[in-house]
């Protein structure tokens, strides 16, 4: 728990992707509970929404918003540096920035591929590289927000479900050498969510589903599939409160997923040693 001391300064939280859902309601849970939030965003033009949510809740003195674009390591590094000189520590990382990505192998290039994991994944492993020292220092929290797509592949789904699974295999294998230095390591694996991000994806369906030549019936039967497990989306904040969980806990899991829904999926493939379960799920969607 963040220090209730007068004589302290709160804990400081960095959060990625904060302009809009999970992110966005994870700076002002953060805050709400102690901490003072580093809300971080590519745009900062964007945080109206950002300070008008915590303004509503109160905290708007322990929410700041600084600019952090994490495929470019100097805007990682800047920032990082930036909250060490201003405030003397950071005790947690939310990796959470990221986007969606809809499409197949056949049917786009491999710079589309690669950009999907350059924000992904590689922009995760910027920030935790940049953090860890003062994570170490601090005896801190690494918190990573994957997908249950992160542990499921998904058809249409393969460049981001790549990256998802790239980090958690990432973090799952730094986790018990961070544990040597006192920094506890957590994936956060949410299931659909109510938030900008299905619409971040930009994708015009009628154009996507006439490209899709072999594989339009396909994309039709998952298109409609998704639409319905959306409708049941959990919201921003129920998935930001697993997040502060592990923010508070003292001995955060490795893994943690925001619902049961999202844990029944997860479980699903854990325990599938063959993978018939996870393929006798998948296959439904675009059969």
């Amino acid at each position: 728990m963040p220090s209730t001391s007068t004589n302290a300064r709160p804990k400081t939280v960095l959060i990625t992707g904060t302009s809009s859902g999970i992110g966005l309601a994870t700076a002002v849970a953060a805050a709400r509970e102690g901490w003072h939030a580093v809300a971080t965003m590519r745009d900062t033009s964007r945080a109206d929404a950002l300070r008008k949510a915590a303004s509503e809740a109160g905290v708007a003195d322990r929410v700041e918003v600084r600019r952090l674009d994490v495929t470019d390591p100097a805007s990682v590094a800047a920032c990082v540096d930036a909250v060490i000189t201003e405030h003397g520590r950071l005790d947690a990382v939310v990796n959470n920035a990221g986007a969606g990505h809809l499409g197949t192998v056949e049917q786009e290039t491999v710079a589309d591929v690669r950009a999907v994991m350059e924000v992904n994944f590689f922009g995760v492993v910027e920030v935790t590289r940049a953090a860890l020292p003062h994570l170490r220092a601090s005896r801190g929290r690494l918190i990573t927000v994957t997908s249950v797509g992160g542990v499921v592949g998904q058809p249409f789904n393969e460049a981001y479900c790549a990256a998802k699974f790239a980090v958690e295999g990432f973090m799952e294998s730094l986790a018990p050498l961070a544990a040597t230095t006192g920094v506890t390591v957590t994936l956060v694996e949410p299931g659909a969510v109510a938030s900008e991000f299905v619409a971040n994806v930009n994708v015009d369906i009628p154009a996507a589903l006439e490209a899709a030549g072999p594989y339009a019936p396909a994309l039709r039967n998952y298109l409609d599939r998704t639409a319905g497990a959306f409708a049941d989306a959990q919201s921003p904040a129920e998935a930001a409160a697993t997040i502060t969980e592990a923010l508070r806990a003292v001995r955060p899991a490795l893994r943690m997923q925001t619902s049961d829904a999202a844990g029944g999926f997860v479980a699903t493939k854990l325990k599938d040693l063959d993978g018939s379960a996870t393929l006798a799920v998948t296959n439904g969607w675009v059969a």
